[in-house]
């Protein structure tokens, strides 16, 4: 199966809508793909999403939890 979901989360914060997939590829790698929704005036859905491959999440981990540390802890 391509692009099958293994896990998936949602997060909502104010106006704006987050969905965390983790899913496995049809080379049977894991990924996570991280899509943001917003609600427009109009009333449609404006969406961006970003895929984060294993060779990068704790890249991703790491900084953001350095970012956290450094400028948010303290909110």
């Amino acid at each position: 199966m391509k692009n099958e979901k293994i896990h998936k989360s949602i997060l909502r914060a104010g106006s704006r809508t987050y969905f965390f997939d983790v899913k496995k590829s049809s080379t049977d790698k894991l990924y996570l793909d991280i899509t943001e929704s917003r609600k427009q005036s109009d009333g449609t859905f404006e969406r961006h999403n970003i895929m984060i491959f294993p060779e990068d999440i704790k890249h991703f981990k790491n900084e953001i939890i350095e970012i956290y540390d450094k400028f948010f802890s303290n909110l």
